[in-house]
């Protein structure tokens, strides 16, 4: 049992650091596509700020662990969470494979719900629907933290990105309009300079806001292993190399070791890049220069700290993806490429169904096997 929880890490850091490459894109590709950093530049800069932010707090960690998936109605064991883990690498790699950037959160819900129903013998009450608190803030399931979140912000980071390049671009007309020095500073020159820099501040905090939000949802991961492992006993006779192991508090505890290790594994994969994915986002769906990059950025980045506040395990992907379009509307809608906006959605589309089945399908092979 040891030897599986042991496991159930390894394949949740490998997660992790495909996560971390899989997603580099999200923070980094508008920084490269408007010339602002090089690649290399910008995915050490992204690999410095997704560590800090996701050493920044576990709400969305704690979701992902005792959130979702009712533990006393189905026992979700180790080889169960290697299965999810397994279905959303799996939609991890196919979506890299072919430049599309989909959502890795989305992967790894949709792997741990179809994991959960197959372990559940597909009873569809093993999955929290929905849990309303006192304070609304602390509802739970799949209704508050993934499906409104879900359709809210691919939304909100589209009038982000449709309200912050319009007050940019409003301010920039009015300067025009002045005359004089004003004028000047607003020739296209200037302006690209001026939000050459100013991109730098918005391009960390994306790859912070990044951190905050996906690095926690493999730390819920494996809090859920260990706590399900210690309610099991496994736990209690460790040898004394894996003392570590011992939860140091209840179910919503996450661990110092695993947010440490999460940290680091997901800035690993981060310096690795996906430069397929960063094509798509920065070359493919709109021409970017730096004003829209920094519009994009801010945008999406505001979101998922918000999300990130409320522990809701909100795609970086959709918002990027989403503000970016936003841009490009706000600019001229005719710039947007149809086609390649077309691809993404149906992405988003399939991921939990697919990442969900490719889990549903390993774990009923392994009741076959038992």
């Amino acid at each position: 049992m040891l030897t599986l929880l042991l496991l159930v890490i390894l394949v949740a850091l490998i997660f992790e650091f495909v996560n971390g490459f899989h997603d580099t894109a999200n923070s980094i590709a508008t920084v490269v596509a408007t010339k602002v950093l090089t690649p290399t530049q910008a995915v050490i800069l992204a690999a410095v700020t997704n560590l800090v932010g996701a050493l920044s707090g576990t709400a969305v960690a704690k979701t992902i662990a005792s959130g979702l998936v009712d533990t006393n109605m189905v026992n979700i064991t180790s080889e169960v969470l290697i299965c999810a883990l397994s279905g959303a690498i799996f939609w991890n790699l196919v979506t890299w494979a072919v430049g599309l950037p989909s959502s890795s959160s989305h992967a790894l819900i949709g792997g741990l719900c179809g994991a959960a129903l197959a372990a559940g013998h597909n009873n569809p009450e093993v999955l929290i629907w929905s849990k309303v608190a006192v304070d609304w803030t602390q509802n739970k399931g799949l209704l508050w933290k993934v499906v409104i979140p879900m359709i809210s912000s691919p939304i909100a980071g589209f009038a982000f990105g449709v309200f912050i390049m319009g007050v940019l671009m409003a301010v920039i007309s009015s300067m025009n309009s002045a005359g004089g020095l004003l004028a000047r500073m607003a020739r296209p020159k200037w302006i690209n300079v001026l939000f050459g820099k100013a991109q730098l501040v918005s391009a960390g905090y994306m790859g912070f806001a990044h951190g905050s939000n996906d690095a926690q949802k493999t730390m819920g991961i494996i809090a859920l292993a260990i706590f399900t492992a210690n309610a099991a006993g496994t736990l209690d006779h460790l040898p004394a190399w894996a003392e570590f192991l011992k939860p140091d508090g209840g179910e919503k505890d996450i661990d110092t070791w695993v947010v440490f290790t999460c940290a680091l594994v997901m800035a690993l994969g981060t310096s690795v890049g996906g430069w397929r994915i960063i094509k798509t986002l920065g070359h493919k769906m709109v021409k970017l220069h730096p004003i829209n990059g920094f519009a994009a950025e801010t945008s999406s980045a505001t979101i998922l700290l918000i999300a990130a506040h409320f522990g809701m395990p909100v795609s970086t992907t959709h918002s990027i993806s989403t503000a970016i379009m936003g841009v490009g509307f706000a600019k001229n809608p005719r710039t947007l490429k149809l086609t390649v906006i077309e691809r993404i959605i149906w992405a988003w589309i399939l991921t939990i169904p697919a990442a969900g089945g490719v889990a549903w399908g390993m774990v009923n092979l392994l009741f076959l096997f038992h």
